[in-house]
């Protein structure tokens, strides 16, 4: 990511690579059976929660214009459909080494976004809205998305006890 010089884009990527930091040493200090667990009664397990992570942050890749998701399968497990919706789910081995190679593929590839190409518009908005609204922009995604990042792990941290 070139002209780092600008505050508002490296305020907007130090928090985004600063939640994926904080979730991934999170999730490497829970095992396998913490992460089964429900957060609280009735709640999402933080098996769903790392699938539905995982399933977000493959889909900036597209929504970046960086390319293709790499588990687009995941959608419609984690995203589409609730925790206890009864479709079968990758395991927590599985989903930790997906974790990984989607999270060190868009890091590699944000990084080499300029500070024109994340003022762009993403691709899930027209180039009519973008007129009206450029703030729908690639920066923007980013920013949303360290944010909901940081949700989910505060939630995930409830399983460790």
């Amino acid at each position: 990511m070139e002209n780092k010089d600008n505050i508002a884009i490296k305020i907007v990527w130090d928090s985004f690579k600063s939640n994926l930091q904080r979730a991934s040493k999170l999730l490497e200090e829970l095992s396998d059976e913490q992460l089964a667990l429900e957060i609280s009664p009735s709640k999402n397990t933080g098996h769903y929660l790392l699938g539905h992570l995982i399933a977000v942050n493959d889909n900036i890749l597209p929504l970046l214009g960086l390319g293709q998701s790499l588990y687009s399968e995941l959608v419609e497990v984690f995203i589409k459909n609730a925790d206890k919706s009864g479709l079968e789910k990758p395991t927590i081995s599985q989903l930790r080494k997906q974790w990984h190679v989607v999270n060190k593929l868009l890091l590699e590839k944000i990084e080499l976004l300029t500070y024109e190409q994340l003022l762009e518009k993403h691709t899930s908005v027209s180039n009519e809205d973008f007129a009206k609204e450029p703030h729908r922009n690639k920066l923007n995604v980013v920013l949303s998305r360290a944010n909901h990042l940081a949700y989910h792990v505060g939630q995930i941290a409830l399983l460790k006890k």
